[in-house]
């Protein structure tokens, strides 16, 4: 952080965006006694409920529009990671002089305690939440937050502390990324995705590349072998400063990664080196469902061991961790019919490592808000694996041009609609599986909102 803002008492702030993450820093400019104006471009009755949050707090509201007026009055001006950078406004406070940053990098100057960041495309929070379990059975604090519902300024406003900060990492927060310098960085995997805010995949994965940006000797990143498109970001100058541990579920890079440290899946075993000594860990035991989280389990092994979490911990934690809500959840089976919530699929790399997890007979349930995605590296999978293809929603047209030919497809008016088809349509050992491919917002406020309503609705079968 810049050294003006060291001590914010009496700086002129101006929030942009009054999400959750807009609320939390009201709170902590609050706190150190700044002077809090917050704008958002919804109207007072829209955003009635997270004003309730804040009312109390000396704040100046700029509602229902911005005023560049109000920009060019503050000494800084906090972006929520929700809302754009490349707005016009911005632009213009930026060439008069007003300093602009976003939330994660105005909040993760401020902290102290080493810091874990997990970014890629998917995979973030399934890895971000291992490497909790497997610090926390090792008796080592941590404390995860990020791009999720919990900003990291949640942190800085807690009263204790952990050991260590382990932050979800988004491009959405990456944009801003100056001085930003993790102790380790997990690289999951690198897809195309949100082409609704970005004009190419190349813009998407600058933006991701800025993790990187201050890596040095103390860094360890820990990257995913399999994927062509991390390997290739390997290669960038900025990551070969510090130490990197590649992860492979590709038996045949054993030697090579147990040479210069990382981790590798050959079986029922994933081996590690992040030492002099190789260790073991089996996964026969392993309750989480989909390949793709093998890869997970070793990315968190790597960056735990490297703050400290024992093997018999990371083992026992193995054996028995299950699958997060909204990605490959079991949900139940009805009349022979196994149903599967994975609304946190949100684009076409997720869906591939769905599909993945299962042999065929899928009845598979797409589409959400039009994004802009191509549909077609789907293809080969749909034809295998999926038997009837239900779509619904904004991206149902764009989705049926793309895979419609490769399956039995419907394209269902309503949510309600295309779960009772799906289940109409299946037969004793299906697999009806939610994995929408879109992001949920032109039907519900969240991926989470539209899984439990899922859930809600297959529980309604007799």
């Amino acid at each position: 952080m810049w050294k003006e803002f060291s001590d914010l008492k009496d700086k002129r702030i101006l929030v942009v965006g009054l999400g959750r993450t807009g609320v939390s820093l009201a709170h902590f400019l609050c706190q150190h006694e700044a002077q809090v104006t917050v704008t958002d471009h919804k109207s007072k009755p829209e955003l009635s409920a997270q004003l309730e949050l804040i009312d109390k707090l000396p704040i100046k509201f700029e509602l229902g529009s911005h005023s560049p007026k109000t920009f060019l009055q503050q000494d800084l001006v906090i972006l929520s990671p929700g809302v754009p950078s490349n707005m016009k406004i911005f632009d213009y406070a930026r060439s008069q002089g007003v300093k602009i940053t976003g939330e994660f990098e105005f909040a993760a100057g401020f902290i102290k305690e080493p810091v874990i960041a997990v970014t890629g495309t998917n995979g973030k929070t399934t890895v971000s939440r291992l490497v909790e379990s497997f610090l926390g059975e090792s008796g080592i604090s941590s404390w995860v937050g990020g791009a999720t519902d919990r900003p990291l300024t949640d942190y800085l406003r807690m009263g204790e502390k952990a050991q260590v900060v382990i932050a979800e990492v988004s491009s959405f927060m990456l944009e801003h990324a100056e001085n930003f310098n993790p102790q380790n960085v997990i690289f999951t995997n690198l897809a195309e995705n949100h082409l609704d805010r970005y004009r190419s995949m190349e813009e998407y994965v600058n933006a991701k590349r800025r993790i990187f940006k201050n890596t040095n000797l103390a860094t360890t990143s820990i990257l995913n072998a399999d994927d062509n498109a991390v390997v290739e970001l390997a290669r960038d100058p900025s990551v070969q400063r510090g130490k990197i541990f590649y992860f492979s579920r590709k038996p045949l890079l054993e030697p090579q990664i147990m040479n210069i440290g990382g981790a590798v899946n050959i079986g029922d075993e994933i081996r590690v080196r992040t030492g002099p000594e190789i260790e073991y860990y089996t996964i026969k035991g392993m309750r989480m469902r989909g390949k793709h989280n093998i890869e997970n389990i070793m990315a968190a092994i790597l960056a735990a061991r490297e703050h400290g979490a024992k093997h018999d911990a990371i083992q026992k934690v193995i054996d028995g961790y299950r699958n997060l809500p909204h990605r490959i959840e079991y949900v139940r089976k009805v009349g022979g019919v196994q149903f599967y919530n994975d609304s946190k699929a949100t684009n076409v790399h997720a869906v591939l490592r769905a599909l993945d997890t299962f042999d065929e007979n899928v009845i598979l349930i797409m589409g959400g808000k039009e994004t802009n995605l191509n549909y077609e590296p789907l293809r080969n999978m749909v034809k295998r694996k999926v038997k009837t293809l239900i779509l619904v929603g904004e991206a149902k047209e764009r989705i049926n041009r793309d895979l419609g030919d490769f399956s039995e497809t419907f394209l269902i008016g309503t949510f309600e609609e295309a779960i009772l088809i799906a289940y109409q349509k299946s037969r004793i050992a299906d697999t009806i599986l939610l994995s929408p491919g879109c992001s949920s917002f032109d039907m519900f406020d969240s991926y989470e909102e539209r899984g439990d309503y899922f859930k809600e609705l297959v529980q309604k079968f007799k």
